[in-house]
């Protein structure tokens, strides 16, 4: 019968000793790294993890591949997303050009059909994120935004609240349902 179900004993071995000092080299990086690399994800977090978890993979199969060169390429990947990070925190522009802009679905009882078309959610979703959010109908939702990661936001109508354009939390939503642009709005 041929091998494909086990290898010499020695190989079964290196592999397991390298998957432990690999995973326990990912626990104390991303520990470093901080709680950044476990956030909800955006484009470039999702490529870093994609692209660390493809590292951490090949060091497990890859007999040619050392461990040094491993733990390099993920050194590397978390030190790339840290610069990256750091650069959008420092540079609005910057961070307008790696993340999405949050995009608004429904306001004020209307769906905003165009960005839910645009977006690729639909009706269904929405009105599962208001479930989720504990609200009982959509008469008591001002707006459901979808945010840079992916996750949809559901905002409870307020008396008090100030409208959209003086409104903070609406700041960079595309499609403000007062500033009607299609980019982030100025309006504080």
């Amino acid at each position: 019968m041929p091998e494909i179900f086990a290898s010499e004993w020695g190989t079964l071995a290196a592999t397991a000793l390298k998957g432990v000092i690999i995973y326990v080299t990912l626990i104390v990086l991303l520990r470093i790294s901080g709680k950044r690399s476990l956030s909800k994800f955006n484009i470039f977090d999702f490529i870093i993890t994609v692209a660390i978890g493809s590292i951490f993979a090949s060091t497990l199969t890859t007999e040619d591949l050392k461990i040094a060169q491993s733990v390099t390429a993920i050194v590397v990947l978390l030190g790339a997303q840290w610069l990256i990070s750091r650069l959008a925190f420092r540079s609005d522009r910057f961070e307008r050009v790696i993340k999405a802009d949050p995009a608004l679905l429904y306001y004020g009882g209307d769906y905003v059909l165009d960005t839910m078309r645009a977006e690729r959610v639909t009706e269904r979703e929405i009105l599962q994120a208001v479930r989720n959010s504990g609200a009982a109908s959509l008469e008591g939702v001002q707006a459901v935004i979808l945010e840079t990661d992916g996750t949809i936001s559901v905002i409870a109508s307020s008396e008090d609240a100030p409208p959209p354009a003086h409104n903070a939390v609406f700041k960079t939503v595309r499609r403000n349902p007062e500033g009607g642009s299609e980019g982030p709005t100025d309006a504080v």
